[in-house]
């Protein structure tokens, strides 16, 4: 790693060989792009995802078995840690987060503000026309409802996978049982507000996926995933609600 190259493009991908390419050479065109390390997770692909990373002599990790995006994403956090990075930027293998992104996430987490984690958003005021599903923004709108009556901050676009984070929070997230290994989206964004971690929202470049299918495809899969969320995000406040009024008992 080079001086310059203290911050890590982390990207998980399961099966992605349709979509990879054309991921690795927007981000091979960014002006700055000697700032920027770069690591593929290879979560237990079965098609060419890692060959593709070798051919571009690009860093990849390759899980043996599928294990999901969250598994996938810390192995990308441990890696950031063992190798020193200050920051980490997450971004999907499909296609469907522009590059361009990286930098406007990379001044948002250098800004005065210092926030611990910036969110590209799909729904703020300079973000790209993005058409949702019906589904998809109502279960959106839900979590977004969630996190702010829980938290008391509005988060448009609380399931975007594309962020940035600081060391503070990747190095907690590496730890074991600090990072949701299935599903890590609002619940995240809940547990750290909440831990007092600052998280900031700015507008993103987003495109449809065009090629292959998203790990939320099939009915059950859409159900379990809402399921699931709600679940664990009621769960967070509850923890939190208990160990509030254990510290007010300890004080009393």
């Amino acid at each position: 790693m080079t001086e310059q190259s203290k911050v890590l493009i982390c990207i998980p991908a399961y099966n992605e060989e349709a979509n990879l390419t054309k991921t690795l050479e927007g981000i091979d065109r960014l002006p700055d792009r000697i700032r920027f390390g770069l690591v593929v997770v290879d979560d237990g692909s079965s098609d060419g995802t890692r060959a593709i990373c070798e051919r571009r002599g690009v860093a990849v990790i390759s899980h043996v078995y599928n294990l999901g995006y969250g598994a996938a994403l810390k192995t990308g956090y441990k890696y950031a840690v063992d190798m020193g990075y200050d920051y980490i930027i997450q971004m999907d293998a499909d296609g469907q987060h522009d590059p361009q992104c990286v930098d406007s996430i990379m001044r948002a987490l250098s800004s005065p503000e210092s926030p611990d984690i910036v969110i590209g958003s799909r729904f703020m005021r300079g973000s790209s026309p993005y058409i949702v599903p019906r589904y998809k923004m109502l279960t959106i709108m839900f979590f977004t409802f969630l996190v702010s009556v829980g938290t008391g901050k509005r988060i448009q676009d609380p399931t975007s996978g594309l962020q940035g984070l600081s060391r503070r929070v990747f190095a907690l997230y590496a730890q074991y049982d600090r990072f949701a290994l299935d599903f890590p989206d609002a619940n995240m964004i809940v547990q750290m507000v909440l831990g007092g971690y600052k998280v900031m929202e700015i507008p993103a470049i987003m495109h449809p996926r065009l090629v292959g299918m998203s790990m939320h495809t099939g009915l059950f899969k859409k159900l379990r995933y809402v399921v699931e969320m709600t679940i664990s995000v009621l769960i967070i406040y509850l923890r939190e609600g208990l160990n509030a009024r254990k510290a007010r008992e300890k004080s009393a």
